[in-house]
């Protein structure tokens, strides 16, 4: 694999005259085993691609992506690194993940114990992106293990005989949650834990919010084409409703406990096209909201959930 330069323009499927066509950003010829498949359809939002990019290219720290649930944290990076080949080594945090599960252990093979190294370990020697998916569930105290990695430094593998492994310069850690790592003070993420302040001060951070409303008709224009432009505008803003209530900055705190992602929402609507289809559905907008959604939420919510479609819609569900 060698390293080339892409035109960001045509590589990433921008259309916007301010971009300049010179402008490249480095990848590899081919991808490897670890790059990401690469989803054709997938709708790259200028300002966070923008972000994304300059620490690809100039970034030696960390990076951090924080937003709701659904936003499109995680997919961004591996759609980026599926157009620019990049290999990526992903693990989901949780609230009992040790150090062991990422740098490596010993493991028995043929009445043998040899070393295997863990996914950072793999990310550091040849130079992949490593990727940390709901940091914010993981103990503070593990990660502050990996301050001086997050900073450059060689990570030592005491357990295998001290080797050291230098970082690969093409080495990044990527990491992403909820929270901006200072906790959850409104109980919509359970399990999340304040990070310590040292180690989030390692990272630069994105913020990534759910599309705008024309962003998110585009991509429900890609993900389900046959649906009218009209019946994906009001999807839109249900979902758009829907996420006002859940993250309502009322005293009381959120009026409903689910919310509408980005990718709940392409689920409704391929759902709703299914049944679209169907002979005898009567409101296939509302029997899909139960399937994408509704049957997560507690009865009150289901019902304000179905009053929100039927006051777009109307009662026929919005059929065509």
């Amino acid at each position: 694999m060698q390293k080339v330069q892409y035109p960001v323009k045509k590589t990433f499927g921008l259309t916007d005259p301010e971009v300049p066509e010179k402008l490249t950003v480095p990848g590899f010829d081919q991808p490897g085993p670890f790059t990401p498949s690469s989803d054709p359809d997938y709708q790259f939002r200028r300002d966070l691609l923008s972000d994304l990019l300059a620490w690809v290219m100039v970034g030696r720290e960390g990076l951090y992506l924080t937003g709701p649930t659904g936003a499109g944290k995680s997919s961004l990076v591996c759609q980026v690194a599926a157009r620019l080949n990049y290999q990526v080594q992903r693990v989901t945090g949780h609230s009992r993940m040790e150090l062991p599960e990422l740098v490596g252990h010993y493991t028995a093979v043929g009445g043998d114990l040899l070393w295997q190294d863990g996914p950072l370990t793999v990310a550091m020697r040849y130079g992949h992106w490593f990727l940390l998916d709901e940091m914010d569930l993981l103990d503070p105290g593990v990660l502050a293990g990996l301050n001086g990695i997050i900073e450059g430094a060689p990570l030592v593998l005491t357990e295998n005989g001290g080797e050291v492994v230098k970082p690969h310069p093409d080495f990044r850690f990527i990491a992403t949650g909820n929270t901006a790592g200072g906790g959850d003070e409104t109980g919509l993420y359970q399990g999340t834990l304040r990070q310590n302040l040292a180690f989030m001060d390692r990272f630069w951070v994105i913020e990534v919010g759910y599309p705008r409303p024309q962003e998110e008709e585009k991509i429900l224009a890609q993900a389900v084409p046959q649906l009218p432009d009209q019946i994906r505008a009001k999807m839109v803003q249900v979902a758009g409703l829907i996420r006002d209530l859940f993250t309502s900055k009322d005293a009381e705190g959120p009026q409903i406990e689910v919310t509408m992602s980005t990718r709940t929402l392409v689920r409704w609507a391929r759902l709703a096209w299914f049944f679209y289809g169907l002979n005898g559905r009567v409101n296939p907008l509302a029997h899909a909201l139960d399937r994408a959604l509704g049957f997560r939420a507690e009865p009150t919510t289901r019902q304000a959930l179905h009053e929100l479609v039927q006051r777009e819609f109307g009662t026929r569900g919005g059929a065509v």
